[in-house]
């Protein structure tokens, strides 16, 4: 696959602001054009990554960003894959790039989320899955992330403690992000001590949710190069795959997993495909792999990324942790922003946001949550219904 050129990031910092998400998306956006030295009237392709909780035009982020930055006729679209549309979205404007159809495309997305647990929109929709998981079970996501380190513990022998260490390991790195919400560094005790939401998980081993926002400018190679990017991060790979038939690992929305009883389970799970695929689309593989930011909805989730990314033998990721290998300093530093423990969930944004962190530490501007020689990062993700979320970034 060709590889495109990130010239260009910016965030607006995540916190619970209370405010229209086009504004943390505007200002994400100009931090990014402004990054990149690109005039706004240069962009030739806006792609959004759509908020649904925000009214209409969260439904048409593409054009609502455009509109907010000032029209340019420039081409738009609009991508929703709940927490893979950033990735979706950097998809799109990759294949606009590489068609020749633009030469450099804004890629952006924000969200204002609610007080509490985030939940389906009102209304009766019995033939919506994840509608009716909260009607009919009560299940919001913290349920499922239990269940999941419930898997863990069973599997492998994983315990709270476990999980517990990974909070404290990205909390560390937290104190040095100024976009992260939430930057006290916090201790075994500290993890121990916060209230069960979930069992075996508690309060700070699970997410937030924040308002946030974060934008991409990117390229072509041809066209950074002839406008003062000699040696661009390039996005080497993008896996937005879905899952294989019979599914067997219960995951968000769903009640149940397919059955295996009259055919054999895949060879891959659903997340260990999601690495495969940008693998092979980069030509690389994990021993590559410098630097990681990883879906870490919960801390016990961490843990299972480490052996879905390929960086270690199921089983061993607590080893890898408990090693410091994954700290920054030691051999693979995963989610040196904080991760989403420290930023919370602002939906559309947080899979691009990824890609800005991951920009940073290529490019050697992190600071002191500097990942030292930094050559090549991965993402990983996962959107509602099955939407895997995968970008590899290179120097």
């Amino acid at each position: 696959m060709d590889e495109i050129a990130v010239i260009g990031v910016g965030m607006h910092p995540w916190g619970k602001w209370g405010r229209n998400f086009v504004e943390y998306g505007v200002h994400a956006a100009r931090a990014a054009l402004g990054d990149a030295g690109v005039d706004w009237r240069d962009v030739d392709f806006v792609s959004g990554a759509v908020t649904v909780r925000c009214g209409y035009p969260g439904y048409v982020a593409g054009s609502t960003f455009a509109r907010a930055l000032g029209f340019t006729g420039a081409q738009v679209a609009s991508s929703y894959a709940a927490c893979a549309s950033g990735a979706t979205a950097l998809s799109v404007a990759r294949g606009q790039i590489l068609s020749g159809a633009a030469d450099v495309a804004l890629v952006v997305g924000a969200d204002t989320t609610p007080k509490g647990f985030l939940a389906p929109n009102a209304g009766e929709r019995p033939d919506d899955i994840d509608w009716l998981r909260f009607r009919l079970v009560g299940a919001t996501n913290p349920v499922y992330f239990g269940l999941h380190a419930r898997r863990r513990m069973e599997l492998y022998g994983a315990g709270p403690d476990d999980f517990a260490l990974v909070k404290v390991k990205n909390s560390r790195h937290s104190v040095h992000n100024p976009n992260a919400r939430f930057t006290k560094e916090f201790g075994l005790d500290d993890v121990r001590a916060s209230p069960v939401v979930s069992d075996p998980l508690r309060l700070l081993d699970i997410c937030a949710t924040s308002d946030g926002g974060a934008a991409l400018v990117v390229s072509s190679l041809e066209w950074a190069r002839a406008h003062g990017h000699p040696d661009p991060v390039r996005v080497a790979g993008i896996s937005t795959v879905t899952p294989t038939f019979p599914d067997t690992v219960i995951d968000l929305p769903y009640l149940a997993t397919d059955s295996a009883a009259a055919t054999d389970p895949p060879a891959r799970t659903f997340k260990e495909s999601i690495a495969d695929r940008v693998y092979a689309e980069a030509g690389l593989g994990p021993d590559d792999v410098d630097v990681a930011e990883v879906y870490d909805l919960s801390t016990a989730m961490e843990l299972d990324w480490y052996e879905q990314l390929g960086f270690c033998a199921p089983g061993d990721a607590e080893k890898l942790l408990r090693d410091g290998v994954t700290s920054i300093g030691g051999r693979l530093p995963v989610n040196p922003s904080g991760g989403l423990g420290a930023f919370g969930e602002a939906v559309p944004a947080q899979a691009i946001a990824q890609v800005c962190e991951l920009t940073w530490q290529l490019e050697g501007r992190a600071g002191q949550r500097q990942v030292e020689g930094a050559r090549v990062g991965i993402s990983a993700n996962q959107g509602l219904f099955g939407h895997g979320s995968s970008v590899l970034l290179r120097r």
